[in-house]
């Protein structure tokens, strides 16, 4: 493995503006929280054979939300001296001091007691979950595996593949085979689409010193193990029709989003040109959306026939 030398801070002291509630928002990655919601939400209703009960997806959704927006406010904490480093996130609050850690710490702390608190009123094996959930985004992976191995995106990928489960536990209290396999979907989606972007920010990976695999392992590895991953996703993809969990809808959106991730993925190896690592990015965020959608369509469709 490629060793780092951690750039001086010298001059990149946070400085003193106010805070405002624009950046408390920010905080909390709200665009990556509402995906985060989606899939949770399609764990929902998934679970039962019509509509959920209205209480467990009010409660579960804004317990779930609180929970990963909690994550994500100690993220923000843990990473600012990464943050300070790297380009794409330079600006964000705790870095810039626009918000303190002891401001952030205090916001995470109110959120991620508040979503625990709704999530335990609904059942206790939710609760738990979320949290754990939390605990493996925020410190087992944010403060150990990102910066242990390369392979820290695979492995910390598992906490935000949890979301669809935790809405399925949030609505029947149980665990369900069927439910892990949402997950499955995204612990494959994750890979590929993190590695997208972290070819695009290559330089800003190796300056900042955080072991990414296109710094560790070089950039036209990295494009081999997307295109495996992707084609791994479309098999993945395939589990939840065979599985009689849904139907001809979702096959054929699965099928189609998947194979056009698998293309992206098999230029940016063979036929690369500038950008496209970031279009591939950008294009595995409809992805995910887009698979979400169809499960819901289809389930949707099933239930009205």
């Amino acid at each position: 493995m490629a060793k780092f030398n951690t750039p001086s801070l010298a001059n990149s002291a946070p400085n003193t503006e106010t805070a405002q509630w624009r950046d408390y928002l920010e905080l909390t990655k709200p665009k990556v929280v509402a995906m985060l919601l989606l899939t949770a939400m399609v764990g929902m209703c998934l679970a039962v054979p019509s509509l959920p009960p209205a209480h467990a997806v009010i409660l579960g959704l804004l317990g779930i939300g609180m929970q990963s927006a909690a994550a994500a406010v100690f993220n923000h904490v843990i990473d600012q001296r990464i943050d300070r480093q790297m380009q794409r996130t330079i600006h964000r609050p705790v870095a810039k001091g626009r918000v303190g850690t002891s401001q952030a710490l205090a916001f995470g702390g109110l959120l991620m007691v508040a979503g625990f608190t709704l999530l335990w009123v609904l059942n206790a094996l939710v609760a738990w979950l979320t949290f754990a959930s939390l605990i493996g985004y925020a410190v087992v992976y944010t403060v150990w595996l990102k910066h242990a191995t390369p392979q820290n995106i695979v492995i910390g990928g598992l906490a935000g593949a949890m979301p669809p489960l935790l809405g399925w536990v949030a609505v029947t209290g149980t665990l369900d085979p069927h439910a892990l396999l949402l997950v499955m979907l995204i612990f494959t989606w994750t890979p590929p689409h993190f590695w997208a972007l972290a070819i695009h920010r290559e330089k800003d990976y190796a300056k900042a010193g955080v072991p990414m695999l296109p710094v560790t392992h070089g950039v036209e590895f990295t494009k081999t193990m997307i295109l495996l991953y992707t084609l791994l996703l479309v098999v993945v993809g395939l589990l939840p029709w065979l599985a009689g969990m849904s139907g001809l809808i979702y096959l054929f959106g699965s099928l189609a989003l998947n194979l056009g991730f698998a293309w992206y993925a098999w230029q940016l190896k063979f036929h690369d040109r500038k950008g496209l690592a970031w279009q591939t990015f950008k294009y595995s965020i409809w992805h995910v959306f887009g698979l979400f959608v169809a499960l819901l369509a289809d389930h949707a469709w099933r239930a009205i026939g």
